[in-house]
């Protein structure tokens, strides 16, 4: 192998000329879709002769799509830079491409809270008008949209491609924040790339520009929003589109502003709706009255509904689970369990239904916030069995990768799939004790009644998870662990409640105490995991109804997943509270809700089920 591969550095430069050169160590080279990639142990290597960023050619051009979302009787073109390797100009050699597309490249508009919606009034109430955001100053300069990427992947022999999404920078078009318009945009730039879709090099002219350069093999990756639009593009199930890594992308903007029926926002932008990212990102001028009247004060102001919070027909058809059927790329998700901006599930959920699928899919998943990607190295192991053909056996072995407490995010460890294969549900239920703390166990004890918190939203979660005595607030502790348990998977809540108002907030924490100010696990504070959900929507997603005071309901919900090792020495804690003040609006205090202890449970995975469990609270029984 080692002698193929000097053998193949070599003679490097001469081949590359001539564009000649065969895929080295394991690939296949296919006609038409000759490679230059250097692959040791599966990866792709610096191509010398790639490395030298005042010998790459850089362009940009307009790609013409099959929709007109600005209503201008004309079809949309996005803006599109390319960054590739000088030899690429030899005649038959061709390159993948690694592709990334977002609404941010043009600018993105004013994050003071201003902006947002006042998340200060009453439940079920109109909300107060929400003060628009002022225009983007649109930014960058031509040809370039983003330098993103160019570095670490262009010296590896892929190009690296950039666009615009609709309605941002310089393309045309509509922001409509997860609408088709978004999967068709970047599909029509993988059509330029493999020959079916024109490209123009004005956004009003026909001066063809063509992708000769281009082997058609395209990967897509990005974070956040980016990562969002490498999904969208993957569910059109366009041809030539061969492996996709979203970091933790959006899924699907219900389940980023709503959780089960209730108004949340995500962590660190109370107060942002869908329709403040419509103007966040609405950088592009072009038909701006069109698209604010259309999208903004027709679409989006009676489909997002910020009074009931449930779910319709303006939600459904942005969720990405719904277009699955024709996604036929490889897929490696990544998301991290503490990522409370775009919370875990939106991984989840669509790595769960493409492994039903039979798509091939693995998961990275780290213990931080929100972002962060698989190492480069996993990246370069998908990206070159993909798109230069490596047969280096990345879909085989293990699904999931997981990196551990205290473990550097480059060092995470394989599990067979995730959820663990070996967690199993172990049922807890819970003994009275408000407003102490009462406690969690796994054995049903004689009748307990009920107990009864009150709302107050001037209280932060963590504040009322470490507070010893308070009645704005349930929580109930397992034994303390005198061994470690492993949680892997989602862990569900069924409670049965009564409420002093016709709406209310209801909020569920998992905790681990006590409370530790300077952890140095990079578990974020002792939270283990969340939930949120409306108790109007107790027997529906999409249609709630006032709560009766007094009267008892019960519903069943997810908290958000996670596979965490909870230390000993620990305990771990079922908190129920109403308002969560980094995540739902502001209520005026005092409503109170009742729970039947009796009726209510916690569900939780745990690796070694039961058994497990038990014997790493054994001793602290005895």
């Amino acid at each position: 192998m080692f002698d193929n591969i000097r053998y193949c550095q070599s003679v490097h430069f001469l081949l590359t000329a001539l564009a000649l050169l065969p895929v080295c160590n394991g690939a296949e080279s296919q006609p038409g879709e000759l490679t230059v990639p250097i692959v040791v142990d599966g990866q792709t290597q610096v191509v010398p002769e790639f490395k030298d960023p005042d010998l790459w050619i850089r362009h940009d051009l307009w790609v013409e799509t099959e929709f007109d979302s600005d209503g201008d009787t004309k079809p949309d073109r996005m803006h599109v830079d390319v960054t590739r390797p000088r030899q690429t100009e030899s005649p038959g050699l061709k390159l993948p491409v690694i592709y990334i597309s977002s609404p941010y490249f043009g600018g993105t508009g004013s994050e003071g809270r201003e902006f947002f919606w006042d998340v200060r009034h009453e439940l079920g109430a109109k909300p107060p008008k929400r003060k628009r955001v002022p225009p983007i100053e649109r930014k960058g300069t031509r040809p370039i949209i983003s330098k993103s990427h160019v570095n670490e992947w262009v010296p590896h022999g892929y190009a690296v491609v950039h666009s615009s999404s609709p309605g941002t920078g310089f393309s045309q078009g509509c922001p409509t924040i997860g609408d088709d318009n978004e999967s068709l945009a970047p599909k029509a730039v993988i059509d330029w790339l493999n020959g079916r879709a024109p490209g123009y090099t004005s956004p009003d002219g026909n001066d063809p520009v063509v992708a000769y350069w281009s082997t058609g093999k395209v990967g897509m990756t990005g974070m956040s929003h980016p990562g969002t639009l490498a999904l969208a593009a993957a569910t059109t199930g366009v041809d030539g589109l061969e492996v996709i890594i979203p970091i933790a992308p959006n899924t699907s903007p219900y389940h980023y502003y709503r959780s089960n029926g209730l108004i949340r926002h995500p962590f660190g932008f109370l107060g942002e709706d869908v329709d403040y990212l419509y103007d966040y990102v609405h950088s592009n001028p072009h038909r701006c009255d069109y698209c604010d009247d259309h999208m903004r004060e027709q679409e989006m102001a009676r489909g997002f509904d910020r009074i009931t919070g449930d779910y319709n027909a303006f939600w459904a058809k942005r969720d990405y689970l719904h277009d699955l059927a024709p996604l036929k790329a490889a897929v490696l998700m990544s998301h991290a369990f503490n990522d409370w901006n775009v919370v875990p599930e939106h991984s989840n959920r669509i790595y769960q239904a493409l492994k039903a699928k039979g798509v091939t899919t693995h998961v990275y998943y780290h213990q931080g916030g929100h972002g962060g990607g698989p190492p480069k190295k996993m990246m370069n192991r998908w990206f070159a069995r993909y798109l230069h053909g490596v047969k280096n056996g990345v879909e085989n072995g293990s699904r999931s990768w997981i990196v551990r407490e205290n473990a550097e995010r480059t060092e995470p460890t394989s599990y067979e799939d995730y959820p663990n294969p070996a967690a199993e549900p172990v049922v807890f239920y819970l003994i009275a004790s408000a407003p102490e703390r009462g406690q969690l166990v796994t054995t049903r004890s004689s009748k307990q009644g009920t107990e009864t918190l009150i709302d107050n939203f001037s209280f932060s979660g963590a504040a009322l998870a470490k507070a010893e005595w308070t009645n704005h607030r349930l929580i109930y502790l397992t034994p303390k662990l005198t061994e470690p348990v492993h949680l892997s998977g989602t862990a569900s809540v069924t409670i049965k409640l009564s409420s002093t108002k016709p709406a209310a907030n209801l909020s569920i924490w998992l905790v681990s105490l006590p409370w530790t100010e300077d952890r140095k696990s990079k578990i974020t504070d002792n939270i283990i995991t969340r939930g949120w959900a409306d108790p109007q929507n107790y027997h529906s997603l999409s249609e709630s109804e006032p709560l009766v005071p007094e009267r008892f309901y019960e519903m069943t919900f997810d908290l958000q997943p996670d596979d965490q090792i909870i230390p000993k020495g620990q305990q771990i804690g079922l908190m129920v509270f109403s308002s969560d003040r980094d995540f739902t609006l502001w209520p005026s205090p005092g409503t109170e809700l009742t729970i039947d202890l009796d009726a209510t449970t916690l569900t939780v995975p745990v690796v070694g089920g039961a058994g497990a469990f038990s014997m790493a609270v054994k001793q602290e029984l005895q």
